[in-house]
């Protein structure tokens, strides 16, 4: 199967489509079936096919050395468009790097077809006086992109001439899917032998040399990682019919870069660390992993997982739509893919040692009841500062100060005593404290502890290290898990990791970690080194976002501009200079006005004229800081007569535009994003700020900066900024489209 042509197509067209199909594939000289070669057409492979009275197939014929011949099926069109399109389309082998491609028969016939991906635009050459071209200056020429990397003529000369990475992207976005995304980490400054490693490409064996046939040749090159991008083998009927049905099945099944195919299914001796930005595919290379152990090994016990129960929900889904046969466990523990949040997989194994929890929480709390009646709510930390901590200053009896403290330095050390906690290290807290101001904190620590025992509770990170001492106290039963995948890895805290290795052992494929550091906005800054991760040699970063345009991105990243000292997993510095977009959409907009009114005004008017423009409603996000702020702009939207549906926990329904709070859009994407309120005093928030350490407050704002970074990246296609007042000190000062509403 290749890019589909189908569009949007009718759901009984669909299921016509699948039918046909389906009868092809029993026997294809069926003469219902009408499979016709097409007169005077540039590949005499291609066929036609009759779906029902007014749509044709297209196809293309390979037989090879076998009795039976394969099909490549690219889609469904009305059957004018189906001649036209057959005529011209062309499948071809790459004579350098043994790609599978489909193009256009001439250069002159480019503009014809009907798919865009197919039309290769021209840039016009820069004058003796104007900039000089980009890819020169990385030391490119005509032979390497064509003799070297296997590019069109035609395209590498375009692309030789083009004096910007928006020109790049434009002769990107029109060309066959490898070359396009070869040009833009090209056009990033990538050298040539890394482009060369991530799409598979191997110099120096050309593909046109071989002794078997034609079409051997090219049922070979279908199945190049880079050609899988655009060409799938259906394994059987149920995956042919998800093909047919999804619109969005080119984006979700098909595509997968052959660098994320790499990381998808090797075979890692020990645990593996993926970062990227917002949108490189992370979490699709977390859920095609999962399913590639799973296929591998059907026993296998598997936990997908992830910070927040609401991205554990759309990872379950996102993992049924791609392979509705793969077995989902429901139980942590039991054969197949358990996907769940964390704080629920520590719950889980709390559970199954209910009754014999006794010894592990004196081994992580000291001597206290083994009743676990429900979670300590953080007011506690502020009653034990105000009965315990008088000895300290105000900023280091607060509740974040000491809630952090015990996180990052109490619970993963498993101190029990004031000694213990005395000589503990503190890496990463940044606020020194001295002999006494330590004894100050624990008596404050001591308090806490004492209260919880008293009613039966332990908080969140209690209760993940908790779980971590049981699961190494009966190790010697065997671990309950083969393989452990996380996604949105930075987000978890010290007592998670130290849960996660002691749900597999130490081994093949034992943990397969995602994180980016720019979207940290729960938690503190971990290097998992410290609890007993290590995956030196182990590490890769995904650079080319899928989701979001240039534009968008670059905007997004210059949120990101006023922090340094960004670090991964691995305290190794993280830059995000480096990501860009595979896609090019128009700049972002911002609004700027005076009042709450006036944004409110901007703002039900710019979701009008998405609706008028016919963007599908719930493909709209409007996304705020907090809680509060949803309910305004919903209760405000609808009193300018523009329905939006406040979404708060689980999957959003279809038929409106949303509004969420910017924590709870994490992990979503939206065609259309309008960020409300992005105002001084809400971005960052100023209660967040009040009695803070210096160090906390820094990691405060780092997390606020987070938080829009993360929201900004929601947009697919087009970002709208409204600001009332003051507008955030986080917003870049340029790569906007900005206006002024006007004061009614």
């Amino acid at each position: 199967m290749g890019p589909s042509q189908t569009g949007a197509l009718d759901a009984s067209v669909k299921k016509q489509a699948y039918a046909f199909l389906e009868k092809l594939s029993g026997d294809d000289t069926s003469a219902g079936l009408h499979i016709e070669p097409i007169g005077g057409s540039a590949d005499n492979r291609v066929r036609t096919g009759r779906v029902n009275d007014f749509y044709r197939a297209i196809l293309f014929k390979v037989q090879g050395h076998a009795a039976t011949a394969h099909y490549v099926y690219l889609g469904v069109l009305p059957h004018d468009d189906a001649i036209a399109f057959a005529r011209k389309a062309r499948l071809t082998v790459n004579p350098v790097n043994g790609i599978a491609e489909l193009i256009a028969a001439t250069e002159e016939e480019l503009a014809a077809v009907p798919d865009p991906a197919m039309v290769a635009p021209t840039v016009a050459k820069p004058s003796a006086a104007g900039p000089a071209p980009l890819l020169p200056s990385y030391g490119l020429d005509e032979r390497a992109l064509v003799e070297d990397l296997g590019l069109d003529v035609t395209l590498s000369r375009a692309a030789l001439s083009a004096t910007t990475e928006d020109e790049i992207l434009t002769l990107a976005g029109a060309a066959v899917q490898w070359q396009g995304l070869a040009l833009i980490d090209l056009a990033s400054g990538s050298a040539l032998s890394d482009v060369q490693t991530a799409l598979g490409v191997d110099r120096g064996q050309p593909a046109g040399v071989s002794a078997d046939g034609e079409d051997e040749q090219l049922l070979r090159a279908l199945q190049h990682p880079a050609a899988q991008m655009q060409f799938a083998f259906m394994e059987d009927d149920d995956e042919l019919r998800r093909a047919i049905e999804d619109d969005d099945f080119a984006a979700w099944r098909v595509f997968l870069h052959p660098e994320q195919r790499r990381y998808a299914t090797t075979t890692y001796n020990g645990p593996f660390r993926l970062s990227g930005g917002a949108g490189t595919g992370k979490t699709v290379v977390l859920l095609h992993r999962a399913r590639h152990l799973a296929v591998q090994n059907p026993t296998a016990r598997i936990l997908l997982t992830t910070y927040t129960r609401n991205l554990a929900e759309a990872m379950k889904a996102d993992l049924r739509r791609l392979d509705p046969t793969v077995i989902l466990a429901a139980n942590l523990g039991d054969p197949g893919i358990h996907v769940s949040g964390i704080d629920a997989a520590v719950s889980a194994v709390l559970r199954a040692h209910k009754g014999e929890l006794a010894e592990d929480l004196e081994q992580v709390l000291g001597p206290r009841s083994s009743e676990i009646a429900g979670r300590t709510p953080d007011t506690v930390w502020t009653d034990a500062a105000g009965a315990a901590g008088a000895d300290l200053p105000a900023d280091l009896r607060g509740r974040v100060f000491l809630a952090t403290e015990y996180a990052m330095v109490v619970l993963p050390a498993q101190a029990t005593s004031r000694d213990a906690y005395l000589t503990a290290r503190r890496p990463g807290r940044g606020v020194p404290l001295d002999r006494k101001k330590r004894i100050a904190v624990w008596q404050i620590v001591e308090a806490y502890r004492a209260r919880a025992s008293i009613e039966g509770t332990i908080d969140f990170a209690e209760a993940a290290s908790v779980a971590a001492a049981a699961l190494q106290r009966h190790a010697y039963n065997g671990r309950p898990l083969d393989h452990v995948l996380v996604d949105e890895g930075q987000d978890l805290n010290p007592s998670h990791w130290q849960f996660l290795r002691a749900l597999a052992a130490e081994g093949l494929n034992d943990l397969f970690l995602a994180e980016d550091s720019h979207q940290r906005i729960y938690g503190q800054r971990v290097v998992l080194g410290r609890y007993g991760i290590k995956i030196v040699g182990r590490s890769q970063r995904l650079k080319l976002t899928y989701r979001t345009t240039a534009q968008n991105l670059s905007y997004a990243v210059g949120v990101l501009a006023g922090e340094t000292g960004w670090t991964d997993l691995e305290d190794a510095p993280e830059n995000a200079g480096h990501y860009r977009s595979a896609r090019s959409g128009p700049p972002p907009r911002l609004l700027v006005c005076s009042t709450i009114t006036e944004e409110l005004e901007a703002a039900a008017n710019t979701v009008q004229e998405w609706l008028s423009d016919g963007v599908v409603p719930e493909t709209i996000g409007i996304l705020v800081r907090d809680a509060a702020g949803a309910g305004q702009v919903t209760r405000g939207l609808d009193d300018r007569d523009v329905t939006v549906r406040a979404v708060e926990q689980g999957q959003h329904k279809q038929g409106q535009p949303v509004v969420m709070t910017m924590h709870r859009a994490k992990g979503m994407e939206f065609s259309r994003v309008l960020l409300f309120g992005v105002n001084a005093g809400l971005m960052p928030a100023e209660y967040l700020l009040k009695d803070l350490t210096d160090a906390d407050r820094a990691d405060t704002l780092t997390r606020e900066r987070s938080l829009l970074y993360v929201a900004a990246t929601r947009a697919r296609d087009e970002l709208v900024v409204t600001t009332s007042g003051a507008r955030s000190a986080f917003l870049p000062p340029t790569r906007v489209t900005e206006s002024t509403m006007a004061a009614r």
